[in-house]
C-alpha cells in the first residue's frame, strides 16, 4: 500500500474530528467513502471534506473494493457487530474505544482478525501522544524514583438529549466505558495491564448505568492506583504520578500536551509537547505505518492491551451488577 484509502463508518462528532484530522495530514492517505444510516446525513458529512463516495448503509461501505481500512465511530454497543462486518468483508479496522462492550466480544474480534489476516486496532489515541513518550522517558530516567501510586479524576456534565444518550444502556452508556477507559488505559500504560486486584464501587443512575465510579488497582509490587470518573458532575481532568523522589502532574491526561515534574528537593519544571493538529494524527499515522508494513497489530497498542482493559472493566461492572442488553450477542 502506497496511499491508504480510508472509509468512515458513522457520522457523529468523533467521526468529524477524525475527518478533520486526516484532511489536514499531507503525509497520510485520503477518505474514500463515508457511510451513515441515511443518504442525506452521509452527503452532508462528505461535502466539507470532498469525500467522493457516500453510502446509506454499512454493508455497501465494507464491500467497496477501493477501501483499505475503516474507522468505526459508532456507539460502544455497535462496535462488535460493526467491526465483525468489516473483518468478514476483508477490511482492516481502526475501532473507537471502548473497543467493545466486554472482553468476550473483543476476544472474538481478535480471533477473527487473525483468521482473516487483517489489521485491527483500538483507537485509544491517548497512547500515541508524544507527551507520553517524553513522560515514559522521564520515568525511565528515574526523575521521581520508583512509582508508588497513580491517581486520576475526570468528570463532565452534559445536558439535554446528550445527557440521556450518555447513559442509555442500549448504547452501553455510563461513565466507565465512556471516560473510565481513559483512566484505566493510562493507569495500565504507566503501571501495567495486569493488576493483582481491582476494587470498585459505583453510583447507578436513573437510566440503570453508572454515573460515578471509583476504582482501586493494586499490583504485585504494591504499587496502587485510584481512578474516579463521572458523568453528571464536572471534575477537573487531572492525574498525578507519585514516586519515591517526587511526583508528576498530568493536566488533561487523556489529551496530554504537557506535564510538570516536582522533585523532593524542590526542583520543578514543565515539559511541553503540543499537538500538531488535535492529537488524532498520531493514531492515524500508526495505523498507516502498520498497514504499509503488513502488520496485523500495533506493537504500541496491542490486541492484548485492549483485551486487558476490557477485562478490568468487566470486573468492575460485575462488582456493580451492571450488564448491557447487547451483551447477549452470539459469537
Amino acid at each position: 500500500m502506497t496511499q491508504i484509502r480510508w472509509g468512515i463508518l458513522s457520522t457523529g462528532t468523533i467521526a468529524k474530528k477524525f475527518a478533520d484530522t486526516i484532511s489536514q495530514l499531507t503525509d497520510c492517505g485520503d477518505i474514500t467513502a463515508v457511510a451513515s444510516r441515511s443518504p442525506e446525513t452521509a452527503a452532508q458529512f462528505a461535502k466539507p471534506y470532498n469525500i467522493p463516495r457516500t453510502y446509506s448503509n454499512y454493508l455497501d461501505l465494507v464491500r467497496d473494493p477501493d477501501i483499505d481500512v475503516i474507522y468505526i465511530a459508532t456507539p460502544h454497543s455497535f462496535h462488535y457487530e460493526n467491526a465483525k462486518l468489516c473483518l468478514e468483508n476483508g477490511k482492516n479496522v481502526l475501532c473507537e474505544k471502548s473497543f467493545t462492550v466486554n472482553e468476550a466480544q473483543a476476544a472474538a474480534l481478535t480471533q477473527l482478525a487473525k483468521e482473516k489476516q487483517l489489521f485491527m486496532m483500538e483507537a485509544f489515541w491517548t497512547k500515541f501522544l508524544p507527551a507520553y513518550q517524553q513522560l515514559n522517558k522521564a520515568i525511565t530516567d528515574g526523575v521521581i524514583g520508583e512509582i508508588t501510586h497513580f491517581r486520576a479524576q475526570y468528570g463532565f456534565a452534559p445536558t439535554g438529549a446528550r445527557y440521556v444518550r450518555k447513559f442509555d444502556p442500549a448504547l452501553a452508556g455510563g461513565a466507565l466505558l465512556d471516560i473510565g477507559v481513559y483512566a484505566l488505559g493510562v493507569a495500565a500504560m504507566l503501571l501495567g495491564y495486569n493488576p493483582k486486584h481491582l476494587y470498585s464501587s459505583a453510583m447507578i443512575g436513573e437510566y440503570g448505568t453508572d454515573k460515578f465510579n471509583s476504582i482501586m488497582l493494586e499490583y504485585e509490587n504494591k504499587t496502587t492506583a485510584h481512578l474516579i470518573t463521572t458523568i453528571g458532575t464536572v471534575i477537573e481532568q487531572h492525574a498525578v504520578i507519585f514516586g519515591t523522589k517526587g511526583h508528576i502532574l498530568l493536566p488533561n491526561f487523556s489529551a496530554l500536551q504537557e506535564f510538570t515534574v516536582e522533585k523532593g528537593d524542590g526542583t520543578r519544571y514543565t515539559v511541553e509537547s503540543p499537538f500538531e493538529i488535535n492529537g488524532f494524527e498520531y493514531q492515524i499515522r500508526e495505523t498507516e505505518a502498520c498497514l504499509k508494513s503488513k502488520k496485523l497489530e500495533s506493537m504500541l497498542m496491542t490486541h492484548q492491551n485492549s483485551l486487558a482493559v476490557m477485562r478490568l472493566m468487566d470486573k468492575a461492572r460485575s462488582d456493580w451488577g451492571l450488564t448491557f442488553p447487547c451483551e447477549g450477542l452470539q459469537f
